[in-house]
């Protein structure tokens, strides 16, 4: 079960990796039937985040209560996550930036503020589970969100997808 858990919380980033590096091959192929890449990236990285979960789910012991570091950790984390998804959307959450999308510039918190706010939302509410997943799991899962902070950070304009017409 233990390598199965470890390519399940590692399966996402591949295709993260993918579409912020060649965004108009996912532009193309949603194009086709005149599909938003954005909303087809999010219905992906849902499912692929459901494997995660799952996998996470497959090592883990739970045991109540938890730990006090949970509360202020996972919570402060996902208030993270739903904050800038509030302020974003989905297209400014799901690569629209890369698949030619006009995404406004934010500067309200956490932008501005904390770099990478959703990235250190979820690290934070994963380093929250410690108590009930092997180490092992919650590191390759944040190691995967810190490859794809430094991929992001190398974004190249010439290379986003032309607009969708």
């Amino acid at each position: 079960m233990g390598m199965w858990a470890c390519v399940g919380v590692l399966v996402p980033f591949p295709f993260y990796y993918w579409l912020w590096t060649y965004p108009q091959t996912w532009v193309d192929l949603c194009g086709s039937g005149g599909k938003d890449p954005c909303k087809l990236m999010a219905m992906v990285s849902h499912f692929l985040k459901l494997v995660q979960f799952v996998s996470l789910f497959s090592v883990s012991t739970l045991s109540w209560p938890p730990p006090l570091y949970f509360w202020p950790l996972f919570l402060f984390g996902q208030f993270l996550n739903f904050r800038v998804y509030q302020l974003l959307g989905e297209p400014g959450t799901y690569y629209g930036v890369r698949f030619g999308k006009n995404i406004p510039w934010v500067s309200e918190f956490p932008f501005g503020v904390i770099k990478d706010p959703q990235y250190v939302g979820s690290i934070l509410s994963l380093l929250a589970c410690l108590a009930w997943v092997p180490f092992l799991y919650i590191l390759l899962w944040v190691l995967g969100y810190i490859f794809m902070i430094q991929e992001e950070s190398k974004e190249d304009p010439t290379t986003r997808a032309k607009p969708l017409s």
